[in-house]
């Protein structure tokens, strides 16, 4: 039986951007070439929904795992765990471009964790972190020699879930409704539809938007739930907290994602990047709220604010900070103050 290998995913970027098709097809293109690994593409992962033929195909492989996205890897990780995606955290090398300062020290204190423990190694990249394919293919082809035994030189196949991540030339030759393989290391092969091909639609997944729990961070301490008036969440059987139903979430809308206090809580496709799954240090590690100092809403009213909206938006009435997290404030209220309160007093005494 040949060694099997390492299986790298790309998780293409929603819409028709050339750029980030390029960068995608590129990487596929030189992995099939040097052989070293099984490559698929599918369409954006956060978009699909949990029956899709693609996260079907990935729970269904059991060795280790690549994952490029274009989501900050602590989104896409804890993305693949919603789905049932899970294994242990593979460390890439990929150089970075330039030093994040607000990377999280080593001895945050840590969540309740996943309760999918696989053992594999499942190994997650930012494809907006370099412009250059190849980076990610030298990182790529560290992890195979590393991962799984050096392969056998036998015919390399790719899956591609759509058939326009191949040139047009080719896409001509593939049934419009089929997924297909193309076998590689000979010159001159085309493409066939595959005999064990799943059929499935070629369009992409609609766009969605729901919340991610980050469990490395989670403390389980449902704020969150207290804080959502839409149903979005739920427990478990364990009594640990998940996203129950995740289309009742309103679009563009983070609040319950500005209300954890362990910042756990991400929204991949929001264009802040803490609340998009940056490696920031967990929230409650940066003591004084600066917009407090320029008469900003803190992220506490922001978040009432942007719930408020959405409640009136459903024909409800707006509730303010009255639901769902008057329970840290009545708790502060309770401690006396320390320096830090002291010093905010005299700021406000300022009338800054």
């Amino acid at each position: 039986m040949a060694p099997r290998k390492l299986t790298v995913v790309i998780s293409q970027s929603p819409g028709k951007n050339p750029v980030k098709r390029e960068l995608e097809e590129e990487i596929a293109t030189q992995l099939m070439l040097a052989g070293c690994c099984e490559v698929s593409l599918i369409p954006n992962l956060y978009d699909l929904p949990a029956d899709h033929h693609g996260l079907l195909w990935l729970r269904s492989i059991s060795g280790d795992l690549v994952v490029l996205s274009w989501l900050y890897e602590r989104a896409a990780r804890w993305t693949l765990d919603r789905n049932g995606i899970s294994g242990l955290e593979g460390v890439t090398q990929l150089p970075k471009e330039e030093e994040d300062s607000t990377e999280e020290p080593a001895d945050t204190p840590r969540g309740i964790g996943s309760v999918r423990k696989t053992n594999r190694h499942i190994y997650v990249m930012d494809l907006r972190q370099h412009h250059e394919a190849a980076v990610y293919l030298e990182e790529i082809q560290r992890i195979a020699r590393e991962a799984v035994p050096p392969p056998t030189l036998v015919p390399l196949e790719i899956s591609f879930g759509k058939p326009e991540a191949l040139p047009a030339e080719t896409v001509a030759q593939v049934p419009a409704a089929m997924e297909f393989k193309l076998p590689l290391g000979f010159p001159g092969m085309t493409p066939v539809a595959s005999e064990t091909a799943v059929a499935a639609p070629v369009t992409d997944p609609r766009r969605r938007w729901y919340p991610v729990i980050d469990y490395s961070r989670c403390t389980n301490c449902m704020e969150c739930i207290d804080f959502c008036l839409f149903g979005v969440y739920g427990v478990d059987q364990l009594d640990r907290i998940l996203v129950e139903e995740q289309d009742n979430c309103k679009r563009g809308c983070p609040a319950c994602s500005r209300v954890c206090p362990a910042n756990a809580i991400i929204f991949p496709e929001h264009k802040t990047a803490a609340i998009a799954g940056a490696p920031t240090a967990a929230a409650g590690d940066f003591k004084i709220d600066l917009s407090k100092l320029f008469g900003a809403p803190s992220a506490l009213e922001l978040a009432a604010q942007e719930r408020d909206t959405e409640l009136v938006a459903d024909g409800r009435d707006a509730v303010g900070l009255s639901v769902g997290i008057p329970k840290r404030q009545s708790a502060q209220a309770e401690q006396p103050k320390d320096d830090l309160d002291n010093l905010m007093d005299a700021l406000d005494d300022l009338e800054l």
